[in-house]
């Protein structure tokens, strides 16, 4: 929920966000990730890639906790 909430994707909810995030990188479908498929789906996926970047960058965070 708060990487949604940093990254603006409210309009889903957060398990539906996630089955999102995982039909894109979960390669083999087992329901599962592995750090191999997590790093390589994340690469592959320009959206994702800018949504894991926005994640760990801090003035997101402060522009999200500025404006309530």
């Amino acid at each position: 929920q708060a990487i949604q909430a940093i990254n603006g994707y409210t309009n889903m909810t957060a398990e539906e966000f996630t089955n999102m995030v995982f039909q894109k990188i979960d390669v083999n479908n087992d329901g599962e990730l592995t750090l191999e498929e997590f790093i390589n789906g994340v690469e592959k996926d320009e959206d994702l890639m800018e949504l894991i970047t926005k994640s760990f960058d801090l003035s997101n965070v402060l522009k999200v906790i500025q404006n309530g």
